[in-house]
């Protein structure tokens, strides 16, 4: 499930923002703004979390709102925006590809901003040069 959501991640990277990217493994010890998302796949939920940089999400925000200098409302509209692109396209993704992991979405949250420390099953890190996109996902017990 991570792979189609680093997938969608990395489309946006290159198509969306236009801006080169490489993979890490490690948390970057730095603050990020944080939302999350559901993932319901069968009767699997999975927690995703989508952390980005807040010097990243300002560059986000003038790519696409032209703004120099957003305030925190924006940015964490722009998150909760950039949250479900990258989601919403790796569940097309998933469905183009005949994956068995075909999956429904709910609505991101924001959450906070600061230096992630979630529990977390899978994660992937972007580096960029004007920051990082960290993805992690949590499995939850479903309760259906």
């Amino acid at each position: 499930m991570l792979s189609i959501i680093t997938k969608a991640a990395s489309n946006f990277c290159e198509h969306q923002i236009k801006t080169p990217y490489t993979f890490k493994t490690t948390i970057p010890k730095m603050r990020i703004v944080l939302a999350s998302i559901e993932i319901i796949e069968s009767n699997k939920v999975h927690t995703v979390y989508l952390g980005i940089s807040k010097e990243l999400l300002q560059q986000i925000c003038n790519i696409f709102l032209f703004e120099d200098e957003s305030d925190d409302e924006t940015l964490q509209g722009m998150l909760l925006e950039t949250t479900n692109m990258i989601v919403g396209s790796a569940k097309v993704l998933a469905q183009d590809s005949n994956d068995l992991k075909v999956f429904n979405i709910k609505t991101p949250i924001y959450l906070e901003t600061k230096r992630f420390n979630h529990p977390y099953d899978a994660m992937s890190r972007m580096v960029l040069d004007d920051g990082n996109i960290l993805i992690a996902m949590k499995e939850k017990n479903a309760t259906f």
